[in-house]
């Protein structure tokens, strides 16, 4: 049996080698985000890596993130980045106690990685995005070598003096205090040079005065807003307007060198717009429901605002586009994302008359940059995947039979018009009210087609007939609400909803995929 203080040197080095792995690998994140901060925000390892991740997981994975998580998805998977991250840096730390070229080069390697999935992105700017992932692991591997050499080899004397080939714990210590003070030091300047490469879009933003619109919205009917506790907004504030996207790094774009290229089949004037060409133009004011894909029955991945834009249908006018009823050559509308993403929208839809926009406000003020700034696109009636391609940048007319944009090649349906929808906002699941009367409220959609009716039930008991707030318009949700009497107990409610062609909402539940969940929204109280 070993000496225990063999035992205990051995653990120190161990705890050292680790500590030496984790240091190496704050380096080389550091200098890599430093690299970025030069090169191109977006190239970071840390992002680059986890959009790659986004890429490849399967559709029913994204899915559950999201019905998990809600909108700190993201969040999620970078602290998860991290962590494995850190655990390899501490294996590769330990390793190199005994092995210093093997550890040094698996730091390299982790840079090798980080280059290919910057590469591979498809908002790539070239062989300059591989460069931070690769600096990154040089100063990384550097750091790890050096420190791994420092730690006092089995065998010799412990403490503070230990001599036989190795430096002292308290030069390790040292050194590692400096290596720790410079990585901090990158990782800070790497962020304040990000932010003030931002900079410049956010000053184009503060500066941007929306013109007034051409064809001003419709006041808003006084009964639309019910004033009843705990239901949703009418016009959901942008603060608290859903988010789903795949974009680790919100785009920051500056609105002077923003452009919008419109080509393809059956282009016969391809155009390249400004934001100024496009501000200059008659502007629509609408309120607008959007829905995203991913919205389980009764989620909140819905909201309502007033949007500012210039309708779609003109911009193609002009450019020659005429849609498939007409004869045009192409049905599909391919929107490109200034982040890779791409959206594909029927062109039929985009040109039947319907107030499909190139959005350029939101509530009043310039979109904000987490929804599309400066410029995002946006069809009625369409699930968000389909249609609302923020920080869009290309638009290209195809077909639907030679190109599958992002969504569908990972299996959900290239057409998704929304499906029609109702939720119990109050009381909330599992709540507990007091007998007597209660307000079932909520909302309801059914974007093109409108709600023209809402029921209820409580447990297996008959429908009711709810009381309907005004309507706006048929592409915005409906609020609703009734009167229960309710008795002590426990009491599942449930609500259904018929659209404006008289269509029930089916009671057939359905995932999320391929094309929209479905179902009736229950929740179960107890009433004291």
């Amino acid at each position: 049996m070993p000496p225990v203080s063999t035992f205990r040197t051995t653990l120190s080095r161990a705890s050292l080698g680790a500590l030496a792995g984790l240091l190496a690998g704050f380096t080389s994140l550091a200098v890599a985000e430093l690299t970025a901060a030069l090169v191109r925000p977006e190239a970071g390892p840390v992002t680059v890596v986890g959009g790659a991740v986004i890429d490849r997981t399967p559709a029913p994975v994204k899915d559950f993130a999201i019905r998990t998580f809600g909108e700190n998805d993201k969040v999620v998977l970078q602290l998860g980045i991290l962590v494995l991250l850190s655990l390899l840096a501490i294996a590769l730390g330990v390793l190199a106690l005994r092995h210093r070229r093997v550890g040094a080069a698996g730091v390299l390697l982790f840079g090798v990685v980080g280059a290919a999935a910057a590469l591979s992105r498809p908002d790539t700017a070239g062989a300059g995005d591989a460069l931070p992932s690769v600096v990154g692991a040089v100063a990384g591997a550097a750091v790890l070598y050096v420190l791994a050499g420092k730690v006092t080899p089995v065998g010799s004397p412990t403490g503070d003096e230990g001599t036989g080939g190795g430096w002292s714990r308290r030069g390790f210590l040292t050194t590692a205090a400096m290596t720790a003070a410079a990585a901090t030091g990158a990782g800070v300047l790497g962020r304040v040079l990000s932010q003030q490469r931002g900079q410049g879009a956010v000053t184009s933003r503060n500066n941007l005065v929306l013109p007034s619109p051409a064809s001003p919205a419709p006041p808003v009917p006084a009964g639309a807003q019910l004033k009843v506790p705990g239901v949703s907004a009418f016009t959901t504030p942008n603060r608290d307007f859903y988010r789903v996207d795949t974009a680790l790094v919100v785009p920051k774009i500056d609105a002077g060198t923003w452009r919008l290229r419109i080509h393809g089949k059956g282009v016969t004037r391809p155009r390249t717009y400004t934001l100024d060409d496009l501000l200059a133009r008659p502007l629509i004011e609408r309120d607008i429901t959007l829905t995203c894909v991913s919205n389980e029955v009764g989620g909140p991945y819905v909201g309502n605002a007033r949007w500012l834009g210039v309708r779609l249908s003109d911009l193609l006018t002009e450019c020659g586009v005429q849609p498939p009823s007409w004869g045009g050559k192409a049905d599909q509308l391919v929107a490109r994302s200034v982040d890779g993403m791409t959206l594909g929208s029927p062109v039929e839809d985009v040109m039947d008359g319907r107030d499909a926009m190139l959005a350029l406000g939101m509530n009043g003020e310039p979109l904000p940059f987490d929804h599309g700034f400066p410029v995002r696109m946006l069809v009625p009636g369409l699930y968000g995947y389909v249609s609302a391609c923020k920080w869009i940048e290309d638009i290209e007319l195809t077909t639907f039979d030679t190109y599958d944009p992002y969504w569908v090649k990972r299996k959900w349906a290239r057409k998704a018009p929304i499906k029609t929808q109702s939720r119990i906002d109050t009381p909330k699941p599992f709540a507990r009210p007091a007998a007597g009367t209660v307000t079932v409220a909520g909302v309801a959609w059914a974007q093109r087609r409108g709600v023209t009716r809402v029921q209820v039930r409580v447990d297996d008991g008959p429908w009711q007939d709810a009381d309907l707030a005004a309507q706006d318009t048929v592409d915005t949700w409906r609020q609703w609400s009734y009167r229960w009497q309710a008795t002590p107990g426990g009491h599942t409610l449930t609500v259904r909803a018929t659209d404006g062609t008289g269509q029930v909402q089916t009671e057939q539940r359905a995932r999320t995929i391929p094309d929209g969940a479905s179902g009736w929204h229950s929740v179960f109280v107890t009433v004291t």
